[in-house]
C-alpha cells in the first residue's frame, strides 16, 4: 500500500472521530464536516466502484472540477487500484480538454457539474469506445442531452461501489498489496506557455518524499490548525498539499468557488492556505486604501503599528533573534489594537502560515504582511519538481529569495543561469514524449527549470525570470518582463498587465485597469465612466494610469522603465489562450491578439526614422 492511504487509514484508526474535511456547496449553505473514519469508508467505496466500472491497474482516469471533496475521494479511490489520475482544470476549453484526454487516454471522465459535463461529452461523442463512463459529482441543473448514454450522478457511482460484491473488495485488496513507490499518482499536464502541454509523471515515491520532508521542515504546524483548499486542485501546489494535509492530519475546508473566497475565509477561518500572489496582491492594495482615507492621527498610529511590527518581526523574529522587551510590549499594543482587526476583517484572526508560489509576491507585500503577523511563505516550484523546490523557513529566511531548497534536494546554476534540480522529488519524465525528456535533463540527471536565477550566500534562491520570458530589447539591454508585471500589480488602478519590449527600442505595456477603482476616480473627476472604450481613451484617463506606472517604476534605470501603454478593455482570457489555467501569460498569443494596440505604441518612434 502507498505511504499516504497507508497513514490515512493509520489516522482514522487512531482518532475516527476527528475531522477529515468540511464541505458547503452554496454561498449562503452550511458547512458539513466529515470524519477520518468516514472519509476511509467513501474512499473504499470509490475504489470498488472504480473496479465494478472494470479499469484495471495502470489504467487512468481524468477528473476536471471544481474544488469538492468528491476529487480527493475519487483520486484516493484510484490510488488504491494502482490507477493514475489525470486532473484537468474546470475553466479549460474544449481543444484543451481533447488534446490532454487524447493524450493521457482515460478510461472514466469525472466531471464537477453543469460546465463541464459538455467538454466530456462532447470528448465521449468523438471517441465512444475510449470512455466508459463520465461521472458527474454536482447533479444539479444538469439535463443529460438524450443520446448520452455513458453518464451517471455521484450518488450512483457510489451506489455502485456500495453494492459491490465481496470479490470486488477483495480484490481492490489485491491490488493495493502490490503497489510500488514508483507508480504514477498522477498525470498533470503543464500549463504550456509556449507549444502543447506536456504530461508530467509524478510517482507516489515523489510524494512520498514531498511530504516526508515538509513533515520534517514544518514544525509549526499546530493540533488544531485546519487548512482551506482555495487554489484549483489541479494545481500542483494545492493538490500535493492536500495530500501532505491528509498524510499529517489536518483538517481541510474546500472551497468550491474562488469567486466567493472572500465570504468563506471568513466562515472557516483557515490558520493555513495555499495562495498565489495575486490574492496578497488584493489584500494589500485594499489595506492600503484604507489607510490612505483615514484621518491624520489615525493614518499615523496604523503607519507607527507597521513600523514596530517590521521590527519586531522582520530585524528580529526573522533572524531568530530575541525581540527586545520594550519592542515586544509596544508589538502586543498593537498587535491587539491593529494587526488582530486587520487579520479578523481577512477572515484570518488566528493566522499559522501560508504557502505561496507560482509568480513573484514583491517584497514590499511580502514585508508588510509579515509585519502584521501574516507569515507569508514564499516559495518556488514546479509540477515536474512534485511543487516545493525551495521556501522560507521559520526563521533565516531572506527577503527577495523564494527561500532554501528543501533537505534533500539539490540545486546548482548552469553556466547560463539557469536553475537545475535534482533530488527525490523530481520527475522521472513526461508521459509519452521522449524528446521533451531529452531536452528537459542535463546528462548528470538534473531538471532543466527554465527559470534564470542565482544562489545567496546563504544558499537560498532569487528568481529573475523566466528563461523564455526574458528579452532584449533593440539597445542590447535584458529585461525581466514579470519583475515589472508584479511590481504594477501592487497599485490599486492596475488588474493586469503584459510587458512588451523584444527587439524594440523601449518596453511598453499592455495594461488592464482595475475598472471598480478606475470608475469611482472618474466620477471624482468629471470623467464620463458609461462607456468603457471612451473612457479609456480619455487623455486624463491615460495620464492617471501612466502616472500610477510611473509611481512603482521609479527607482528602476532607466532602459527597463516602461515608457508607453495601451489600456485594454477586457481582462487576458483563458479560452482565447491568453493566459493559462493558472495565469501565467502567454506572450507569443498576446502578442499576436493585440498587435494594433502594441505597434500603436511604436508608431511615432517609427515616424521618426
Amino acid at each position: 500500500m502507498y505511504k499516504l492511504l497507508s497513514r490515512m487509514a493509520l489516522q482514522a484508526e487512531r482518532h475516527p472521530l476527528r475531522e477529515a474535511y468540511r464541505f458547503c456547496w452554496r454561498k449562503e449553505g452550511e458547512w458539513l464536516s466529515t470524519s477520518r473514519e468516514e472519509f476511509l469508508a467513501q474512499t473504499n467505496v470509490a475504489a470498488r466502484a472504480l473496479e465494478r466500472l472494470g479499469l484495471i491497474e495502470k489504467d487512468t482516469v481524468a477528473i476536471c472540477s471544481p474544488n469538492t471533496p468528491q476529487i480527493l475521494i475519487s483520486e484516493l479511490g484510484a490510488f488504491m487500484n494502482r490507477i493514475t489520475v489525470i486532473p484537468i482544470y474546470s475553466s479549460s476549453s474544449q481543444q484543451q480538454y481533447d488534446f490532454i484526454v487524447t493524450d493521457g487516454a482515460p478510461k472514466v471522465l469525472f466531471v464537477g457539474d453543469r460546465h463541464q459535463y459538455p467538454l466530456a461529452y462532447n470528448y465521449w461523442k468523438k471517441h465512444p469506445e475510449q470512455i466508459r463512463k463520465i461521472v458527474i459529482f454536482k447533479n444539479a441543473g444538469i439535463t443529460l442531452l438524450p443520446d448520452d448514454t455513458v453518464s451517471i450522478g455521484w450518488d450512483d457511482f457510489v451506489l455502485l461501489g456500495m453494492s459491490a460484491p465481496e470479490e470486488s473488495r477483495i480484490e481492490v485488496a489485491r491490488r493495493s498489496s502490490r503497489a510500488l513507490p514508483e507508480d504514477v499518482a498522477t498525470l498533470i499536464y503543464t500549463s504550456g506557455t509556449t507549444g502543447e502541454p506536456k504530461g508530467v509523471c509524478i510517482s507516489h515515491s515523489n510524494y512520498d518524499a514531498a511530504m516526508e520532508m515538509h513533515e520534517t521542515m514544518l514544525t509549526q504546524i499546530r493540533d488544531h490548525d485546519i487548512s482551506m483548499a482555495f487554489l484549483p486542485m489541479s494545481h500542483i501546489l494545492e493538490k500535493a498539499w492536500c495530500f501532505f494535509c491528509i498524510y499529517r492530519g489536518i483538517p481541510i475546508a474546500v472551497n468550491y468557488d474562488p469567486r466567493v473566497i472572500q465570504d468563506t475565509i471568513k466562515q472557516v477561518r483557515p490558520n493555513l492556505m495555499c495562495c498565489v500572489p495575486r490574492f496578497w496582491e488584493k489584500v494589500y492594495a485594499g489595506v492600503k486604501e484604507k489607510i490612505a482615507a483615514m484621518p491624520k492621527m489615525q493614518k499615523m498610529m496604523v503607519l507607527r503599528a507597521v513600523r514596530v511590527g517590521y521590527r519586531r518581526n522582520l530585524k528580529y523574529r526573522r533572524l531568530g533573534l530575541r525581540v527586545p522587551p520594550l519592542l515586544e510590549k509596544e508589538y502586543r499594543f498593537w498587535d491587539r489594537r491593529v494587526f488582530d482587526k486587520l487579520r479578523r476583517a481577512i477572515g484570518i484572526p488566528d493566522p499559522n502560515f501560508f504557502p505561496t508560489a507560482g509568480a513573484p509576491l514583491s517584497d514590499r507585500i511580502c514585508e508588510f504582511m509579515r509585519s502584521v503577523g501574516i507569515d507569508v511563505i514564499i516559495g518556488y516550484g514546479l509540477s515536474e519538481t512534485t511543487a516545493t523546490v525551495s521556501c522560507f523557513r521559520s526563521v533565516d529566511y531572506e527577503i527577495g529569495t523564494v527561500g532554501r531548497p528543501l533537505p534533500g534536494i539539490d540545486v546548482r546554476i548552469s553556466d547560463e543561469g539557469e536553475i537545475l534540480v535534482k533530488g527525490d522529488t523530481v520527475t522521472a519524465g513526461y508521459y509519452n514524449n521522449p524528446d521533451a525528456n531529452a531536452a528537459a535533463f542535463t546528462d548528470d540527471g538534473y531538471f532543466r527549470t527554465g527559470d534564470a536565477g542565482y544562489l545567496t550566500p546563504a544558499g537560498a534562491i532569487v528568481l529573475t525570470e523566466r528563461v523564455k520570458d526574458l528579452f532584449k530589447t533593440s539597445n542590447g539591454k535584458y529585461i525581466a518582463p514579470q519583475m515589472l508585471e508584479s511590481r504594477l500589480a501592487e497599485n490599486k488602478f492596475i488588474d493586469e498587465s503584459a510587458v512588451i519590449g523584444d527587439q524594440r527600442k523601449y518596453v511598453t505595456a499592455l495594461v488592464v485597469p482595475n475598472f471598480s477603482q478606475l470608475r469611482a476616480w472618474c466620477d471624482k473627476h468629471g470623467v464620463d465612466a458609461s462607456d468603457t472604450a471612451a473612457m479609456l481613451r480619455d487623455p486624463r484617463v491615460y495620464r492617471l494610469m501612466m502616472e500610477q506606472v510611473d509611481e512603482v517604476q521609479k527607482d528602476l534605470a532607466e532602459y527597463e522603465k516602461i515608457k508607453k501603454i495601451a489600456l485594454l478593455p477586457n481582462h487576458f482570457a483563458i479560452m482565447h489562450g491568453e493566459v493559462t489555467n493558472t495565469m501565467k501569460v502567454r506572450r507569443p498569443v498576446v502578442a499576436k491578439r493585440y498587435a494594433r494596440e502594441i505597434e500603436a505604441m511604436y508608431e511615432e518612434d517609427a515616424d521618426k526614422k
